[in-house]
């Protein structure tokens, strides 16, 4: 995927989508700026519009998804930012682009504690049990192992690191099969959790899937379990998930740890096409655990 330096067009996209269903945008406020770029167009109007139009995920069918999750989940009152309600959910198809359209919330500049964490991502958990679409199985784990084709061909990794995230991928995806599924949020890291005015909220479901709830478990605890070396952070999170009532099997919680980490590996030439120099390590950090995990 490449970032897009004159973002005119997309947020034309945008604003001329909000306009054509009666709302007006009265700012251009840049949330995010990335493969996606996230704008602020009014006091409650948020818009996401897919920026990368040549990478691997195109097509609006994950949109469809997300769309379809958190609508699902805002109206069954869960902990999510809601998509907005003036406009039909889309996904939205204007110049190119893809988009759709959220309720702007009010970040604060306040670590949720681990407690709130794990509650929340059960509540969520709870909910989607019962969601009534068909989802594509361990879909992320899949498209990753498609992806490495992809790295190999333009030679973005050495042999050895594609051949380690094969075969760990390939494992990961064997064991995880034989564990029960349901739906998921399929990206459950903590940049897509806003402490909120109003409540600590998970978004951005284009993930999702469906796929043991470690999974979800395994990517909100990651860094702190492995990078940070906060067992703290991470057993918090775990007792709270369970307390409201989640069960974690540990050996699903092992291959999904194993499974995040290749994840993440595998798409960091596609997210960070110029990594920074603490990106690098934290990319080698990784690959050093998966090469020594049992």
């Amino acid at each position: 995927m490449t970032n897009h330096p004159d973002i005119s067009l997309p947020i034309r996209a945008a604003s001329e989508t909000a306009l054509a269903h009666g709302l007006s945008p009265d700012r251009c406020e840049i949330l995010q700026n990335g493969n996606t770029l996230v704008l602020r167009l009014s006091d409650t109007l948020v818009a996401r519009v897919v920026t990368d139009l040549d990478g691997p995920r195109q097509g609006s069918e994950w949109f469809e998804r997300e769309n379809a999750i958190a609508q699902y989940l805002a109206k069954a009152g869960a902990p999510v930012i809601p998509m907005h309600d003036k406009i039909p959910p889309g996904p939205h198809q204007h110049l190119g682009y893809t988009l759709n359209f959220w309720q702007f919330v009010s970040a604060i500049d306040e670590e949720p504690p681990p407690s709130l964490i794990g509650r929340t991502l059960f509540q969520c958990h709870d909910l989607l049990r019962h969601f009534p679409d068909k989802l594509p199985e361990l879909a992320i784990l899949t498209e990753s192992l498609e992806l490495l084709e992809t790295l190999e061909q333009k030679s973005l990794f050495p042999g050895s690191t594609l051949e380690l995230l094969r075969k760990r991928l390939r494992s990961s995806l064997a064991e995880l099969k034989s564990f029960p599924h349901q739906a998921l949020h399929g990206d459950a890291h903590g940049g897509n959790l806003l402490n909120t005015t109003i409540g600590l909220l998970w978004t951005d479901w284009e993930d999702t899937f469906c796929g043991p709830v470690e999974w979800d478990i395994a990517s909100i605890i990651w860094n702190a379990r492995i990078l940070e070396d906060d067992q703290v952070k991470a057993d918090g999170i775990i007792t709270a998930y369970c307390a409201a009532g989640g069960m974690i099997h540990e050996e699903a919680l092992h291959q999904s740890l194993i499974a995040r980490a290749a994840v993440m590996s595998a798409w960091y030439p596609v997210l960070y096409p110029n990594p920074s120099k603490d990106r690098k390590e934290k990319l080698q950090s990784r690959l050093d655990w998966l090469a020594d995990i049992r």
